[in-house]
Formats: C-alpha cells, sequence, structure tokens
C-alpha cells in the first residue's frame, strides 16, 4: 500500500511537470528574467533589460491627471525601459543599499508564465513567454505600493 502511494505521488509530478512543460530550468530562466528586469536599474546595465525584455514589451500603469483628476493608462515601451535602464540609477541614489527583489512565480502553463516582482516601492505582475527557447517578458503591469503616488 505504501509503495503505491508513493508510486502514484512520483507518477504525479512527473506527469504533471511533463505535461506542463515547466522544468527547474524553465522555473530559474523565468525568475531569472524578472531579476534582470528590476537589477538592470539598480546596476545601471540597459544590456541586462535587453536580455531579458521582448522588443515589443509594454509595461503599464495607472496615473492620475493632477488637473482633471482622472485616472488614465500610462504605457512605457522596450526603448524607454533600455534608456531608463541606462540613466535612472546613475547616481546610485534611487535605490537602498540592499533593494528588495522578491520573484513569485504564480503560474507556468507550457510557454507562458505569469510572476510578482515585490520591489521597495512597487508591485509588478509580469507575463513571461518561451519563444525560439528563450523566456522573455512581453508584459508589465506594476503599482506603487502607495496607489496615491501615482
Amino acid at each position: 500500500m505504501k509503495q503505491s502511494i508513493i508510486l502514484a505521488v512520483f507518477l504525479f509530478f512527473v506527469l504533471t511537470f511533463n505535461v506542463l512543460g515547466q522544468t527547474q530550468q524553465d522555473s530559474l530562466e523565468i525568475k531569472q528574467v524578472a531579476l534582470d528586469y528590476i537589477e538592470s536599474q539598480h546596476n545601471v546595465k540597459p544590456e541586462q533589460f535587453e536580455r531579458a525584455a521582448h522588443p515589443r514589451m509594454v509595461k503599464r500603469t495607472f496615473w492620475t491627471n493632477k488637473k482633471t483628476g482622472k485616472e488614465y493608462l500610462r504605457e512605457t515601451f522596450t526603448d524607454a525601459m533600455v534608456l531608463l535602464a541606462e540613466t535612472y540609477n546613475q547616481d546610485k541614489d534611487k535605490f537602498p543599499e540592499n533593494p528588495k527583489k522578491e520573484v513569485i512565480i504564480l503560474d507556468v502553463f507550457e510557454k507562458v508564465a505569469s510572476v510578482k516582482l515585490i520591489a521597495d516601492d512597487w508591485i509588478d505582475y509580469m507575463h513571461i513567454v518561451k519563444l525560439n527557447e528563450k523566456w522573455q517578458l512581453v508584459n508589465v503591469l506594476w503599482q506603487f505600493n502607495d496607489s496615491e503616488k501615482h
């Protein structure tokens, strides 16, 4: 009986990982995409961001027009994020000495993944896709921890 349970649990995990396509290597690569995204800004390394992001990546958040008080969707694209990584933290004053960067893989199914990145002042929800055997960031939806900052 005990061997049957062990065999059933073993088969469940083997079949689950084979069917969904997620391997330990996939998990490591997905996590690295999220880390490259944030660390490119910490370390002023635009090439690190370029390595992580698909050329057509879109980053979105809600923003408030200060004059009208109306909220709207604000978008940033890969090229602007590369420039941000190149300039944002040049003086090394935008992040704490040991910045927070907690990566939580929410879901992986075959060639798509959803990830949550908890950083110092904000939360990023990411969609990452595996194209041509490479995991790449395609969507980011973020907000400040304090939504009043928007």
